[in-house]
């Protein structure tokens, strides 16, 4: 072959082919052209799970601007909707390798997440975990799945620990408490670690029963009427959006506020739940993984809320959706390349500082897990959320008891 006819030849084949998708040597030279990382966006969009997807939506949506003001170069986002479905959420995950996805993330739910990271390991494509906390993801030795999330334990050691602090703080606390949790993965994974975390921490209440349901549950009165007659005077929940508005409004049905409600997971501090309940919604306290608000990229990314979304407070799936696509264009950037194993070298180096969450930042250890995070705890007043601890998170201090429903003018 002539060296001319060679050079048409190998001009038309990249033409042709979108051969910087799959070639790790054109991907290289992709990158240094300003060539966008393609990364597949798997969350819940529709199903039971369907409002929280869609938030942690706005967290992708908001990030294109701040990731650019940072310096970090484009992402092109390709969406797919899991539909609250483990086979769906796998079957996605294929589809979107298939269709030249370079890198992966979500899913917002363990057992989604967990088949998305069996797909990912197989197909050699970094998978970057924005929001589950089942131990066992981080467990298997996988070399392409990495987590900004705390794991259950992590969760529950910084909720006892802020729990202690806001009691101390309040000079009261729940003498029982009933624990309801949902059935899914990550509701029985903190279940189960429960018990261990609160004998070593000491904790001034007992559990008096322990509930689950099902969170696709159309109605928790049978199980609300049982934490009223266990005769504990505070419940801790586990839960997601929907049944934390039903249990809600079977507690003021039956006439029960507890001295406290502390939520260990999503559902109490969501929007939707803030607009639905009015005043029945304020008291509730959520230990959960929040954001630092003292943060210079925190009040990026809440400005960048605001001005998009007015009625909407900035939440856990806002912060760790962003911080997710922040660290996959922090390793394209370093990386020079969208080549999965230079990716996914890339992101165990990682080191970002200037981020969102609370906690020194974002890195990974050998299993792929961030765990330098830490937890906030926060309570909803007047349809807002005020950081209550750690201290030095805190814009407020924690009302404790709750105000009965009923006497909530």
């Amino acid at each position: 072959m002539s060296q001319r006819r060679y050079k048409l030849h190998r001009r038309a084949f990249l033409s042709g082919t979108s051969a910087a998708i799959v070639s790790a040597s054109s991907l290289g030279r992709a990158f240094a052209q300003g060539a966008p990382l393609k990364v597949g966006v798997l969350l819940p969009r529709s199903g039971f799970q369907a409002s929280i997807g869609q938030d942690c939506a706005r967290g992708v949506e908001l990030a294109a601007g701040i990731l650019k003001e940072l310096g970090y170069p484009s992402l092109q986002i390709i969406n797919a909707d899991t539909e609250t479905n483990v086979e769906v959420a796998r079957a996605r995950a294929e589809k979107l390798i298939g269709d030249g996805a370079q890198l992966l993330m979500g899913a917002f739910d363990s057992g989604q997440s967990s088949a998305i990271a069996k797909v990912a390991e197989q197909k050699g494509i970094p998978f970057v975990i924005n929001i589950a906390a089942a131990p066992p993801i981080t467990e298997q030795g996988y070399k392409f799945v990495f987590r900004n999330f705390p794991t259950a334990p992590m969760i529950l050691a910084d909720a006892f620990a802020n729990q202690i602090e806001i009691f101390e703080g309040a000079g009261t606390a729940p003498k029982s408490v009933v624990f309801m949790h949902v059935n899914d993965t990550f509701g029985t994974a903190m279940q189960k670690g429960s018990a261990a975390v609160m004998e070593k921490f000491k904790m001034p209440f007992k559990i008096a029963d322990t509930i689950s349901y099902d969170p696709a549950a159309k109605d928790l009165s049978v199980e609300v009427s049982k934490a009223k007659a266990s005769g504990a005077d505070g419940l801790m929940m586990v839960s997601r959006l929907n049944d934390a508005i039903l249990i809600t409004r079977e507690l003021v049905k039956q006439r029960w506020t507890p001295s406290a409600i502390l939520s260990m997971g999503p559902g109490w501090y969501e929007d939707q739940y803030l607009k639905t309940l009015g005043k029945l919604g304020d008291g509730p306290l959520s230990f959960v993984p929040w954001y630092d608000p003292n943060k210079k990229v925190s009040k990026m990314l809440e400005a960048a809320l605001t001005k998009a979304y007015p009625d909407i407070n900035l939440n856990t799936n806002h912060v760790y959706t962003f911080e997710a696509l922040m660290v996959a264009a922090d390793a394209y950037k370093r990386a020079g390349s969208a080549d999965p194993k230079a990716l996914a070298d890339a992101i165990r180096k990682t080191n970002i500082t200037d981020n969102v969450s609370t906690g020194p930042g974002i890195s990974f250890d050998e299993k792929g897990q961030n765990s330098k995070l830490k937890n906030s705890a926060i309570q909803n007043r007047g349809g807002k959320l005020v950081t209550v601890a750690p201290k030095t998170a805190a814009n407020a201090k924690a009302e404790v008891p709750m105000t009965p429903y009923d006497k909530r003018s």
